[in-house]
C-alpha cells in the first residue's frame, strides 16, 4: 500500500471508530447506516461533490459551508453532520470514501455479517445471488452481503473476495495459467 493511501486509511479508521462508538452509544446505528448509504450515492453520482472532497482550491470555510448545506439537504443525522463539519475544518474531507467504507464494514460486523465482493462477466440473477450467498454463508459461518461488480474482461466464471480470501474461477485467470504453463514447456 502506498504511503498516502495508508495515511488516509489510518485517519479514516480513527474517525470511523469515533463515529461508530458515538452512534452506538446514542442508539443511532440505523441513522448512521442510512447516512452512509446516502453519502455513497452522493459520491458515486456527483462529480461536484467528489471535487469538493478532494480539491485544495476550496477554503476551509467554503468546504464547511458546502458540507453543512449538503448535510442539511440530505437530512443526515447530527452525528454525521458534525463529523463532516469537523473533517472540513481539519481539511480532511479527502478521507470520506475510506471513512464510509470503514463504517460500512463496522456496521456489517456489528450485525454479524460479512461482505463478499463478487466480480462476474455478466450480472447475476437474483436466484444466482441468493444461491451464492447461501453457499458462502455455509463456508464463512456468518450472514453474507454480496457486493456485485460486472467485468466482461473475465470472460466467464466468478472472482469472489471474502475478507482476505479470494476464489478466482474466471476463465481469464485459467487462460493466463495455461499460457504460463505453455511458456514453461516451450
Amino acid at each position: 500500500m502506498s504511503e498516502p493511501a495508508s495515511i488516509s486509511t489510518g485517519i479514516a479508521q480513527r474517525y470511523a471508530s469515533a463515529v461508530f462508538d458515538l452512534s452506538k452509544e446514542g442508539k443511532g446505528l440505523k441513522a448512521l447506516e442510512s447516512d452512509i448509504a446516502a453519502l455513497e450515492v452522493a459520491m458515486d453520482d456527483s462529480a461536484d461533490f467528489r471535487t469538493l472532497l478532494t480539491s485544495p482550491l476550496y477554503s476551509r470555510d467554503e468546504q464547511s459551508g458546502a458540507v453543512a448545506a449538503i448535510a442539511k439537504k440530505m437530512k443526515l443525522s447530527p452525528t454525521t453532520t458534525n463529523v463532516l463539519g469537523l473533517l472540513a475544518t481539519k481539511r480532511r474531507l479527502f478521507v470520506l470514501p475510506q471513512l464510509v467504507s470503514t463504517l460500512r464494514e463496522r456496521l456489517a460486523e456489528e450485525r454479524g455479517e460479512v461482505t463478499a465482493e463478487v466480480t462476474s462477466a455478466k450480472a447475476l440473477t437474483k436466484a444466482q445471488t441468493d444461491k451464492l450467498a447461501k453457499t458462502l454463508k455455509a463456508q464463512v459461518g456468518k450472514a453474507v452481503t454480496i457486493k456485485e461488480t460486472v467485468d466482461e474482461s473475465i470472460i466467464g466464471g466468478l472472482i469472489v473476495k471474502v475478507g482476505s480470501k479470494m476464489i478466482d474461477t474466471s476463465i481469464k485467470s485459467k487462460l493466463n495459467a495455461l499460457q504460463n504453463k505453455m511458456k514453461e514447456v516451450g
